[in-house]
């Protein structure tokens, strides 16, 4: 039944703490590994062996930017940046149900607005949530 779930199969990709933050640093642009180790204070093999899996699943592309030594940077790919809503959405829910004490916020860099992240229907513009849905199963 798994195989089937869009839900299971995207959390095979990111389904973990450190995709998820390797991800959202990436698209605050911070690149390089070097940038990464020291923001998420993750151990460099953990690190090494996610940003692998995402360069393999799709959602980074690793990009030399020297030669002598190689050095390479990660740079979002359309999956990776399709991701950055989810990643909102999170941040949204996770203000609103785990803000207590200090928390970062999300603001519109333009306006300066907290962002207040909404997922809906593309269809109908609905939100998600709002009402019951269903998954329906491949035949």
């Amino acid at each position: 039944m798994d195989a089937h779930c869009p839900v299971a199969r995207s959390l095979a990709c990111v389904g973990d703490r450190w995709s998820m933050l390797i991800l959202r640093d990436i698209q605050r642009g911070m690149t390089r590994f070097d940038q990464l180790g020291a923001n998420l204070g993750v151990a460099p093999n953990i690190l090494s062996g996610r940003l692998a899996s995402l360069t393999a699943e799709g959602l980074l592309e690793k990009r030399q930017y020297s030669e002598r030594p190689p050095r390479h940077e990660y740079v979002l790919t359309d999956a990776g940046r399709d991701f950055i809503p989810i990643l909102t959405a999170i941040a949204g829910w996770g203000y609103k149900h785990r803000g207590q004490g200090p928390i970062a916020r999300l603001v519109d860099e333009a306006t300066g607005e907290p962002v207040q992240p909404l997922v809906i229907d593309g269809a109908n513009g609905a939100p998600i949530g709002t009402r019951p849905l269903r998954l329906v199963q491949p035949d």
